[in-house]
């Protein structure tokens, strides 16, 4: 008999797509326990992708601070978890903070992975075995509510895609901004994630540069959006002076490094292709039926690729097996990052072309059919 539960916790912390590909978990747990109240905990820059989730009941942001005033707001945060007496609380994360938070909301079901010197605070522990595995993100994740609901069938891409909804505000902004922009309606929309959080990640701007001159000269009506945090506004000012010095018109490419979250995910869901490499945009892009050519270096799609419904046209592009390939993102072995750089903008560009073209063969036959 399977135990009952009114009110559980989530947790998962850090990156936006580790957050994305909990959604596929969140629908589950709603169809076992249909009765529970579901909360989530979450930090400030992925809130937003389960802030609409029309399977949560609550969400908390934990904030982002330092020093001493992270100790404080970590034990009123702790407090107030406990206060709301949850009966379980999965930890999908597994670092010292989310570990500590799991603890100290004190419910006598805690799930977490079997971490050293952490697996204490858990009174249901899972193996996570070191290395690394040809296994998707998800079903790693999965384990967790396994072990509590072993019942439970597994999830599958195509019955439990990863989800964010548009927000109704954010598509209105969405359409305010590409007409500023003065982006014809009919214009055929490629947003670029040109973002990197560390030298693994980064594709070189002059390969990124490329990728656009080529695309852009393809076909008349193309307007292409890069897209990057503010942080990292000046790389995407690079390929946009770059692509510009390559031929293509200033009318045809913009740079958005100051749009949500949510108003990303509201052009990606009417653009008609996103190139990036392996990222939280690239995630978000698979909650949409967005066409998408996905870049990866140190990672691999086997266990970070988009999970969504294989009917939906994605592109993997990397630079073939490699004995250092997959690596931890710490120290580059061959000192040259040749997973990610030795792939050529060719590559990407042929990609992106068949990317698209599925698409408007899809398109036609369901028009025909």
């Amino acid at each position: 008999m399977r135990q009952r539960f009114l009110k559980i916790l989530l947790i998962r912390l850090r990156l936006i797509g580790d957050v994305v590909l909990t959604t596929p978990i969140v629908r589950a747990l709603r169809r076992a326990y249909p009765e529970a109240r579901l909360t989530y905990l979450v930090e400030p820059q992925a809130a937003p992708v389960v802030e609409v989730n029309p399977h949560l009941d609550a969400v908390i942001v934990a904030p982002l601070l330092a020093g001493f005033a992270r100790w404080r707001a970590d034990i009123a945060l702790g407090l107030r978890l406990r206060r709301e007496r949850y009966d379980m609380v999965i930890d999908f994360h597994g670092g010292p903070r989310s570990s500590w938070l799991t603890l100290a909301a004190g419910a006598p079901v805690r799930v977490g992975y079997a971490v050293v010197g952490r697996g204490w605070m858990y009174t249901q522990q899972v193996a996570r075995p070191r290395g690394h595995r040809e296994r998707h993100s998800v079903h790693n994740q999965w384990d967790l509510v396994a072990a509590v609901a072993p019942s439970a069938a597994p999830l599958t891409p195509a019955a439990d895609p990863v989800e964010m909804p548009e927000q109704p505000a954010a598509s209105v902004q969405v359409v305010a901004r590409l007409q500023q922009l003065g982006f014809e309606r009919d214009a055929e929309v490629i947003v670029v994630h040109v973002g990197a959080g560390n030298d693994f990640r980064r594709w070189p701007e002059e390969s990124f540069a490329e990728v656009v001159a080529r695309l852009s000269a393809a076909r008349p009506n193309r307007r292409i959006i890069l897209t990057t945090g503010a942080a990292q506004a000046e790389r995407a000012e690079t390929v946009r002076r770059l692509a510009t010095a390559l031929g293509v018109g200033c009318d045809a490419l913009a740079v958005a490094c100051d749009w949500s979250l949510a108003e990303i995910r509201s052009l990606l869901g009417r653009a008609a292709l996103f190139v990036g490499g392996d990222s939280g945009p690239a995630h978000i892009a698979a909650t949409t039926g967005v066409p998408m050519v996905v870049l990866y270096g140190p990672t691999t799609a086997a266990v970070w690729g988009p999970w969504r419904d294989p009917a939906l046209v994605t592109e993997i592009v990397d630079n073939g097996p490699l004995p250092c390939r997959p690596c931890d993102q710490r120290t580059c072995e061959p000192g040259d990052f040749r997973c990610l750089r030795g792939i050529g903008p060719g590559a990407v560009v042929s990609a992106a072309e068949r990317a698209m073209d599925r698409e408007r063969s899809a398109r036609t036959l369901n028009r025909t059919v």
